[in-house]
């Protein structure tokens, strides 16, 4: 069984080998240091990222329930993106199968979702900060 992974030892120091030096060592001898500040210096937040706050000026994105060339099967198309990249729109997708409970996939630059899932849609559109519009029939 060639595969099998073996089981790692950790290195140990052998008795003859000198200690390692104290790296701290040298501020024992500056004797008595002072204090820190009285009154430590204000804390400033950091800048903290947008993501995870509600954007609320996304854009306009259009809901389309298609139904041609899909052998009668509906399909929940979401399109007109603007300013929104193939990694988010993937995101997106995936939250929007798993409220679904349904599968989907992003082609052409469009979220296609499996049934018609338009209003479970809309909801997660306007969670992630779009004004979701139904579009055609």
């Amino acid at each position: 069984m060639d595969g099998m992974s073996r089981k790692k030892t950790k290195a140990s120091r052998s008795a003859n080998e000198p200690p390692l030096p104290n790296a701290f060592g040298a501020l024992d001898g500056l004797g008595d240091l002072p204090d820190g500040p009285e009154h430590p210096l204000p804390v400033t937040p950091a800048k903290s990222s947008k993501r995870g706050q509600k954007n609320i000026t996304r854009g306009r994105v259009d809901i389309v329930r298609q139904t041609a060339h899909r052998g009668g099967k509906a399909v929940t198309v979401v399109r007109n993106f603007s300013g929104i990249g193939l990694p988010e729109k993937k995101e997106l997708a995936k939250k929007m199968q798993k409220a679904c409970g349904v599968g989907g996939t992003v082609k052409d630059g469009c979220i296609e979702i499996q049934g018609d899932k338009r209003e479970e849609v809309k909801g997660i559109l306007e969670e992630a900060g779009f004004q979701p519009v139904f579009a055609g029939g």
